[in-house]
């Protein structure tokens, strides 16, 4: 590959990682407003007397899905 290519094909690159961590923020700022995200079948939360800790497993599982999809799609 050319050089002009190589910096083409590295823009793009860019491009696409910026589109992803908008669509995260995106996400992480509306999270709060989706009723059912994060209290999904599937997401472990384990409360004792002084602490709490939440594993969002099928949350994730979906955030991950969907930028699959986008990345794919993006590719294409």
């Amino acid at each position: 590959m050319s050089g002009i290519e190589e910096i083409r094909q590295f823009g793009w690159i860019l491009v696409v990682i910026g589109l992803v961590i908008v669509l995260m923020g995106g996400v992480l700022l509306l999270s709060g407003k989706i009723p059912f995200f994060g209290r999904l079948p599937g997401d472990i939360m384990v409360k004792r007397e002084h602490f709490t800790i939440y594993f969002p497993i099928v949350s994730m599982l979906i955030i991950s899905a969907v930028i699959s999809i986008i990345l794919f799609l993006v590719r294409k």
